[in-house]
């Protein structure tokens, strides 16, 4: 196996494309839908992060979560998104007793939990 890719379930494209791309700093690597007025489907990006986003009934359910072991500056990239200012979200590194973690929720829900083996900054 070389990777696993998470499903989230979205319901509004243009508050995914808000959180994702605008705030958290993905980009949108493709989009499929399989005619007009469909539901869609798409993948977004940030370095070796990958979700899959599917507006289709039953490819996820919402309110999930994703544990990603973040090897970056985890509280450099918590100033980085309050300094955009979101106004839906306001982000906080938490110490842990082995690092620092950070959670996002997305406008359906769905978690991401950052975490960071070792205290940075």
């Amino acid at each position: 196996m070389s990777s696993v890719i998470p499903i989230f379930r979205i319901f509004d494209i243009p508050k995914t494309l808000e959180f994702y791309v605008d705030w958290l700093g993905f980009t949108v690597d493709w989009e499929h839908r399989y005619g007009e007025n469909f539901p869609i489907y798409m993948q977004v990006s940030k370095d070796d992060i990958v979700f899959h986003l599917s507006e289709h009934y039953g490819d996820a359910c919402p309110g999930s979560k994703v544990y990603i072991e973040y090897t970056g500056d985890l509280q450099a990239y918590q100033k980085e998104l309050s300094r955009k200012d979101y106004r839906y979200y306001k982000p906080c590194v938490e110490k842990e007793p082995g690092g620092v973690t950070m959670e996002l929720i997305d406008p359906f829900g769905n978690k991401i939990l950052f975490s960071a083996k070792k205290e940075q900054g």
